[in-house]
């Protein structure tokens, strides 16, 4: 899957009260960021045969094997949407792979309706991008702007 790219500012906080370290300790720090981000894998539920998170500055590299595509695209989503990762390396092996999903960057005055209107030109297969996005959205109502969001393909 490769690069993909975040808002740095935005996203969950996974991380506490992360402050800017300085250069030195700097290699102290990452591994307990990337420790933070698998535990934020874990919780939302999101399966995977076998993950190994990196961190280096605000990128994050992910590395391992997942069963399918959607698994892949939703690991790299839930870490790169938590603040202060700017950048998310992909190179988990998908199991069974299929079409990737297209991405979405929510800017102000988008909804899921707007979204899904503009992707499938049908207002009303919000559903289909608010499932592809759980565990991350709790809520169709609650997206960010800089929030990127799965956009799978339909049938």
């Amino acid at each position: 899957m490769g690069l993909m790219s975040f808002f740095k500012g935005v996203g969950e906080k996974v991380f506490g009260g992360h402050k800017e370290v300085e250069p030195a300790k700097a290699a102290e720090v990452e591994p307990l960021r990337a420790g933070a981000l698998l535990a934020h894998v874990k919780q939302l539920g999101l399966p995977y045969n076998s993950l190994t998170v990196k961190t280096a500055g605000d990128t994050v590299i992910l590395e391992g094997e997942v069963a399918k595509q959607e698994d892949s695209e939703k690991i790299a989503l839930a870490v790169g949407n938590v603040e202060g990762v700017q950048v998310v390396d992909n190179n988990l092996v998908v199991a069974e792979p299929a079409e990737e999903a297209k991405f979405h960057e929510v800017v102000k005055g988008d909804t899921l309706s707007k979204i899904a209107q503009t992707y499938y030109g049908d207002m009303m297969k919000y559903p289909v991008i608010f499932e592809a996005n759980k565990p991350m959205l709790k809520s169709v109502d609650l997206i960010y702007p800089g929030q990127i969001l799965r956009i799978p393909p339909v049938a």
